[in-house]
């Protein structure tokens, strides 16, 4: 099941490179910097964006696709 959501993000990691998005209905999804589609490897926090939800480890859902907007 994907789908895409906008939200913010609300957490970044630039040493690490992972990061929290927020979906306006509350729910928080985890992301890596390679999921960031323009390829820029980070992006700010509190940033608008969209994303779609992809299937990740331990049956949870990561965001994948983040574009800004």
């Amino acid at each position: 099941m994907s789908e895409t959501l906008h939200g913010k993000v609300t957490e970044f990691n630039e040493t690490r490179g992972r990061g929290v998005v927020t979906a306006h209905d509350g729910r928080a999804f985890e992301f890596h910097s390679t999921r960031i589609a323009d390829g820029s490897r980070r992006i700010p926090v509190g940033v608008a964006v969209t994303f779609v939800t992809v299937p990740a480890i331990r049956g949870r859902y990561e965001a994948a696709e983040i574009t800004r907007g």
